[in-house]
Formats: C-alpha cells, sequence, structure tokens
C-alpha cells in the first residue's frame, strides 16, 4: 500500500541550503521509502486522491513536515543521572557517576530494559529518529538495548564498550583478549536480532566503541581496528575531549590522541590534524553542551566543514543535560557566535590575525547538521524528502486552530497562510515536544 502526505515540507538537503516547499505532497511505499515528490495539485497526486482516498493525510498550514533529528553521540546508561555532577572535571566525573551507572545497568538487566524504553520513549517526545549510541561493557546488556530500540522503531547503531584499563577496579573487561572476542560476539549477536527482518525493517546495527585511549591498550586498539576491517563495522569513540584527558594520553602514551587512533567532540584538533580527518573520512559528532562543560576548548566548527569533515550533533547524555536535540541546535550556534565575537575582537587588537571570514553559523546550518548532517555520518539516506529515502519524518504545529500561538510560540500579527523563513526560526529558536504531533521512521508512525 502506499501513503500520500499532502502538506508544507521543510528540509535541508545541504549545508547552508534550506528549502521550504508549500503545497507539496509525499508518496510513500508500504516499505517506508519516499516514491515520489510532487506539487499537490499535480495530476499523480489528484489521481492518488481519487483512487486512495483512506490512505491520504492532509496537514493544516499551521504544521510542516521536517526529518526526524539524528543524535550523533548518546551515552544509553548515562541516561539514570542525566542532570547530575556537572561541576567536575571529566575524568573525575566518569569515576563518581559513569562508570557507577554502567556497572549498575549491567548488573541488573531487568533496571538496563526499564531504562533504556524509557530513554527511547523520551527520544520518540523530542524528534530523534536515530541516535549513535555508547553502551556499557557486558555484552548481554547491549544486546537489551539494541533490541528495544529495535522494537520502539527507532534507529540505532548500538555500542558495546571495550575497555581493557579501567581507573574502577570492578568495571573492566577481564583482559584485552576477552575484550576482542566479547567485540566480535556482540557483532555476531546484534546483526543476528535483525537478520530475520526485511532490508528496511532492521534499524539496529553494531559498532565497535573503543571507549577512549585512557580505557584501551594500544594492542586492543589494533585488533579493534583489524575487526571493522574484517566486518565492515563502523568505529566509534571519543577523541580529544576534555583538556584533562588529553593531558591523560599525552602523559601515559607519550602521543597525541590523534596519533594513537592514526569519534565525538575533537575541540582540541589543529587544523592539520582536522584535514587528516577529513581525509581519512572520520566524522564529528558536535556536542557543544557537555563542550561547554567539560572542554577548555569550543570546536572548531567552522573550520572544519571548510575543510570537509562531516558534521553532525550529539546531545552527548549526560555530559550533556538534555536530550533535546533542538537545544543542541541553538547551543551550536550561540557557541560558534563566541567564537567569532573573540576573533573579532583579536582582529581589532591586532590587525595581523589570519581569519578574515566569520567562523559563525547560523540556525539553517544548525537544523542541516541535526537532521541531514546527522543522516550522512551514519551512512543514512534519511535527512532529506527525496524519492528513495526513508520516510523519517516528524510534524511541527506552530499554531492552533484559532491561530495562537502552539507551546512557547506567541504571535501577535497574524501568521502567512503558508510557511514562511520568520515563522520557522521563531520556531527553531522557541519550540519545543509541544509543538511535534507526529513522528515517522520507515514509514511507521511512532507518536
Amino acid at each position: 500500500m502506499t501513503w500520500c502526505y499532502i502538506g508544507t515540507l521543510c528540509h535541508t538537503p545541504t549545508l547552508g541550503t534550506l528549502e521550504l516547499l508549500n503545497d507539496h505532497a509525499l508518496l510513500v511505499d508500504d516499505n517506508g521509502f519516499i516514491t515520489g515528490v510532487y506539487d499537490a495539485d499535480d495530476d499523480a497526486v489528484e489521481d492518488f486522491r481519487l483512487t486512495h482516498p483512506d490512505s491520504v493525510t492532509v496537514f493544516l498550514p499551521s504544521h510542516f513536515l521536517l526529518p526526524t533529528f539524528v543524535d550523533l553521540h548518546l551515552h544509553a546508561p548515562q541516561y539514570t543521572y542525566l542532570g547530575t555532577g556537572l561541576h567536575l572535571p571529566l575524568m573525575q566525573w566518569l569515576d563518581e557517576f559513569a562508570y557507577k551507572s554502567e556497572e549498575m545497568l549491567d548488573a541488573d538487566p531487568a533496571l538496563a530494559r526499564t531504562v533504556y524504553s524509557t530513554l527511547a520513549r523520551r527520544l520518540i517526545e523530542y524528534g530523534t529518529g536515530a541516535a549513535l549510541l555508547f553502551g556499557t561493557i557486558k555484552e548481554e546488556t547491549n544486546i537489551i538495548l539494541a533490541d528495544v530500540f529495535q522494537n520502539a522503531g527507532l534507529r540505532a547503531c548500538v555500542g558495546k564498550l571495550q575497555m581493557d584499563i579501567s581507573s574502577r577496579p570492578t568495571y573492566v573487561e577481564p583482559s584485552t583478549q576477552a575484550s576482542i572476542a566479547a567485540a566480535r560476539s556482540f557483532i555476531t549477536r546484534c546483526r543476528a536480532l535483525v537478520a530475520d527482518l526485511p532490508p528496511h525493517a532492521r534499524l539496529v546495527q553494531p559498532v565497535i566503541t573503543p571507549r577512549f585511549v585512557p580505557t584501551c591498550s594500544d594492542e586492543l586498539l589494533t585488533a579493534l581496528g583489524e575487526l571493522a576491517a574484517e566486518t565492515g563495522v563502523m568505529v566509534q569513540s571519543h577523541l580529544a575531549e576534555a583538556h584533562d584527558q588529553v593531558k591523560w594520553v599525552q602523559a601515559t602514551r607519550r602521543k597525541d590522541d590523534m596519533d594513537v587512533f592514526d569519534e565525538a567532540h575533537c575541540t582540541f584538533l589543529t587544523h592539520d590534524e582536522l584535514r587528516r580527518m577529513a581525509a581519512y573520512g572520520s566524522k564529528v559528532a558536535h556536542c557543544p553542551l557537555s563542550n561547554a562543560y567539560f572542554s577548555a576548548e569550543p570546536f572548531p566548527l567552522r573550520e572544519a566543514l571548510e575543510l570537509g569533515v562531516e558534521v553532525g550533533l550529539g546531545s552527548d547524555c549526560a555530559g550533556g543535560y538534555t536530550l533535546d536535540i533542538m537545544n543542541a541546535m541553538r547551543h551550536t550556534v550561540a557557541m560558534s557566535r563566541t567564537r567569532e565575537g573573540r576573533r573579532t575582537m583579536q582582529r581589532e587588537r591586532n590587525a595581523a590575525h589570519p581569519r578574515v571570514t566569520p567562523l559563525s553559523v547560523d540556525w539553517k546550518d544548525a537544523l542541516y547538521l541535526a537532521t541531514r548532517g546527522g543522516s550522512v555520518a551514519l551512512g543514512l539516506a534519511s535527512g532529506v524528502f527525496a524519492v528513495g529515502a526513508p520516510f523519517d519524518a516528524q510534524c511541527i504545529q506552530v499554531t492552533d486552530d484559532e491561530g495562537r500561538g502552539v507551546g512557547a510560540l506567541d504571535f501577535f500579527v497574524p501568521v502567512p497562510d503558508q510557511l514562511d523563513e520568520a515563522t520557522l526560526e521563531k520556531w527553531w529558536c522557541l519550540g519545543d515536544q509541544r509543538n511535534r504531533t507526529g513522528m515517522w521512521v520507515q514509514g511507521k508512525k511512532l507518536l
């Protein structure tokens, strides 16, 4: 069966490009793929409405469809203490909160399923349709995580943590060889979880996940790289995240993170290192909120984009205190404007400052990073309304039937009959889950 959705479409196919498609229609097949993008008065749409009236959904002009958000960096077990302990530096925070929380879920499968089910429901409320997840070190707990997200209808790249070194004696893998064997086993089991489903319905996949350099021996990192090449599985980790973490690596390995890894945060990378990342095809999860708490340097976002590094946004739960990617978008713009302000003042004091173009990004850039940018980083076809893309979408309402703003939106002059950029920007700045009236992943309605 094919479905037809008629109304306003909004997406960002490329960085810096916003398309508002008023009075348009999407045709979506039974497997959840977009088969047609038309003007609403196109003959193909009119014919479909006549022959399949029960398969047509028409959205009022006060609503628009937007691709779902992608969270490119989320520690699933840390959801248990979201919004806690953020006064501490990173390495101490990990010892006092993160490791304990992860160990707690590894010891209690029922609790793990409860936490992960709650997390999945929250992500749907926030419009997040795909997430790159860090799990725990125990294989079984990560299978629970994958199972929960598959059954919730959410896309998830699930990473079993690899840690053959730890500052917490009770939370570490028995040996390097045990860690490697567990990584291989998890890949097999996670793939088997969805093997009997048709390809379009397989929403979860495994990710090789060395936590970061301080918890992984060189032998383990080498073996995991070989495993990734053998299996074709993606790798995620933390790179140059916080000042204390960077100094730790330099003191214990006598080299920088980048040279050990030869990837979320990357706040301490030089231009040459960013060029290396672009050449390697590595992606960056930009987590502006957790960077503000834990990093002494902001991520050089504009420079990374100019150098061709693919970037998406991450909540970094629980280093970031909210799962809402809308907040990540806003913090992304705010942090970039702070960097641009600092550049401007430096140029006033030093006319020879090398940078002459702005460092800031705007709300349209951030919207791209939150949707299409994250999808591209994960190798997904979503994040855009195009033929062949999966129908991963959220429906946003800006006004009610009487023209009053929904949620935090207040309007004191009539809102245009068709969505314009001014109204969209207001939602971007002020909107929240009260504006979200529907959500679909692979054509399946989740909200």
